[in-house]
C-alpha cells in the first residue's frame, strides 16, 4: 500500500514523469556527446594535434553530464514510486549538485566568451595554413558559408541567448524537481510518524 494519500500522490506521479523526462533528457544528452566524440567530421577536427582544448573538455563533460543524468533520474524514479527517503535525498543532493555545476559552467562560458572565440579563430587560422588544414576549413566552410572569423564570431554571439535560454528554462525545471522531491520525502517521513 502506498505510504502517500490525496495530493501527494499526485506529486508522487508528478516527479516520477518529471524524473523520466529527465532520464530521456540524459540519454539525449549522451548520445549528442557520443556522436560528436565519433562523427567522423568531428573526430577528424579533435584528433588535429593543434586542436583547442575546448573542443575536447566540451564533448566529454556532454558524455559525462549525460550519464549523470541518467543515473539521478533513475534515482527520482525509483525513489518516487517505491517512495524511499534515501532515493529521494539522493536525487536532491544530485539535482542541487548539477544546477550549482550548470550555474558554475554558465558563468564560466559568459565570461571567457571572448577567449573561446579567439581559440576558434585561431584553430581555424592555423588550419588555413597547413597542409591538412583543407578538411577542417571545408568544415568550416560547410558551417558557416560566409568569411569564417566574423561567421564564427557570430555564431557564438546568436548561439549564446538561446543556449542561456535553455539554461534557465531547465534550471526552473530543476528547481521544481528539488521542491517535488522534498515535498514528497517529508509528506514519506509525516506518514510513518503517523503509523
Amino acid at each position: 500500500m502506498s505510504k502517500v494519500q490525496g495530493g501527494m500522490k499526485c506529486v508522487k506521479y508528478l516527479l516520477f514523469v518529471f524524473n523520466f523526462i529527465f532520464w530521456l533528457s540524459g540519454s539525449l544528452v549522451l548520445a549528442v556527446g557520443l556522436w560528436l566524440r565519433f562523427d567522423p567530421d568531428t573526430a577528424n577536427l579533435l584528433a588535429e594535434n593543434d586542436a583547442p582544448e575546448h573542443f575536447f573538455i566540451a564533448v566529454y563533460i556532454l558524455i559525462g553530464a549525460g550519464g549523470v543524468m541518467m543515473l539521478v533520474g533513475f534515482f527520482g524514479c525509483f525513489g518516487a514510486v517505491r517512495e524511499s527517503q534515501c532515493l529521494l535525498g539522493s536525487f536532491f543532493a544530485c539535482l542541487l549538485v548539477i544546477f550549482g555545476a550548470e550555474v558554475a559552467a554558465g558563468v564560466f562560458g559568459f565570461l571567457n566568451k571572448d577567449k573561446i572565440i579567439q581559440d576558434v579563430q585561431n584553430y581555424y587560422q592555423s588550419s588555413m595554413e597547413n597542409s591538412n588544414g583543407t578538411a577542417i576549413v571545408s568544415m568550416y566552410h560547410n558551417v558557416v558559408r560566409r568569411d569564417c572569423n566574423t561567421a564564427i564570431e557570430d555564431f557564438f554571439n546568436e548561439k549564446l541567448f538561446i543556449i542561456g535560454y535553455v539554461g534557465i528554462g531547465i534550471a526552473g525545471i530543476m528547481i521544481i524537481g528539488m521542491i517535488f522531491s522534498m515535498v514528497l520525502c517529508c509528506a514519506i517521513r509525516n506518514s510513518r510518524e503517523v503509523i
